[in-house]
């Protein structure tokens, strides 16, 4: 049996590196807001996940400056494990929890690149789960995803649920990993959950799309479909570099956890400084859920001969890095979300709109 506990999610304030070095300020933040999050969270029941959201340790500093790709991989991308690593495994073992973060890292077979990767640490401080993120924020995140080099990855790894959509079978429960812009498209939750996900990180996410409630809409309705746990924190106050004095709510807040019927455990509205959120997680209640109701736990009903349809046809291109490094935001607009476009309305899936 697994004892109900406390996830925390941490609401960092982050500052954007220019070199690897600059991650160590991030860290000692971290190190610093989980002490307190912790602290004040396990007055309820025992803290044994802690959540850090996409960004805490990097910034965005790549995306924002449309930096080279090539030079990024070089100067501020890590290595998993790796420093980075430990330092986040000393908090795992202090406060015997799992942690589940991310960053901008290296794949020991692709030089002068960079993936983003969530990964998970069990209390011992090691790393038990890496997952590369299928779903970029396009238009201007410039991180290779596994679909961008599938050939390769398929010939490496498998074409599995694994391969894409790792789950770690732990003693707090099933953990898998869906980090923002995943959590947009409702396949990335439905593959975690055909795996086992029972618990799912995501975050962070954007404003003014935040604020816009579309993290809440999107979160919440993965919860609810496949009946698991999403914890979601998003980024607190940013600052451009690492001695900027100018500090951005560019997140805008609006951090939750949710249950597996979409309802809201926790929430913490704003986003400009530092915070958490803490909530309870009941992996009991989850299961007999899932294996007791007749009618909301969706997953039994699927019709998987009918819904491969959606799919016959190929949509966004395959291995388009597979031979050279990821476009710049103008090139990629040009080269892909307008050839994009055009080709959902060429099939007749979308038609033009007489604004255009």
């Amino acid at each position: 049996m697994i004892a109900p506990y406390t996830a925390v999610g941490l609401i960092p304030t982050a500052r954007g590196i220019r070199t690897r070095s600059d991650i160590a300020v991030n860290l000692e933040h971290l190190a610093h807001l989980t002490k307190a999050a912790a602290w004040l969270s396990s007055l309820d029941l025992p803290v044994r996940l802690i959540a850090i959201p996409e960004g805490a340790l990097q910034g965005f500093n790549d995306e924002v400056l449309d930096l080279d790709h090539a030079a990024f991989a070089r100067e501020c991308a890590i290595d998993i494990p790796g420093p980075e690593t430990e330092a986040l495994g000393k908090i795992a073992r202090d406060y015997n929890s799992f942690l589940i973060a991310q960053a901008k890292a290296h794949h020991p077979e692709w030089k002068d690149r960079f993936f983003n990767v969530g990964f998970i640490l069990d209390p011992q401080g090691e790393v038990i789960l890496r997952h590369y993120k299928v779903s970029p924020l396009y238009p201007v995140e410039h991180s290779v995803c596994p679909h961008d080099i599938l050939d390769w990855w398929v010939e490496r790894y498998g074409m599995t649920l694994d391969a894409f959509w790792p789950v770690a079978d732990t003693v707090i429960g099933r953990l898998g990993i869906m980090m923002a812009n995943e959590g947009s498209y409702p396949e990335n939750a439905r593959a975690l959950a055909l795996n086992g996900a029972e618990v799912v990180y995501r975050g962070a996410y954007p404003h003014p799309a935040a604020g816009n409630e579309m993290f809440e809409i999107q979160s919440r309705a993965r919860a609810l479909d496949n009946n698991f746990y999403v914890v979601a924190p998003n980024m607190g106050t940013y600052y451009l570099g690492a001695d900027d004095t100018t500090p951005i709510d560019t997140f805008g807040g609006r951090s939750f956890i949710f249950d597996y019927r979409g309802q809201i455990v926790a929430r913490h509205e704003y986003g400009g400084g530092s915070s958490y959120l803490g909530g309870v997680i009941d992996i009991e209640a989850l299961r007999h859920h899932r294996t007791g109701a007749q009618w909301d736990n969706w997953l039994k009903d699927v019709r998987a001969e009918l819904y491969q349809l959606l799919y016959s046809q190929p949509i966004y291109p395959k291995n388009l890095y597979l031979d050279r490094a990821p476009m710049k935001h103008e090139e990629y607009r040009r080269e892909v979300i307008d050839k994009q476009i055009a080709r959902m309305i060429e099939r007749g899936i979308w038609k033009k709109s007489s604004y255009d």
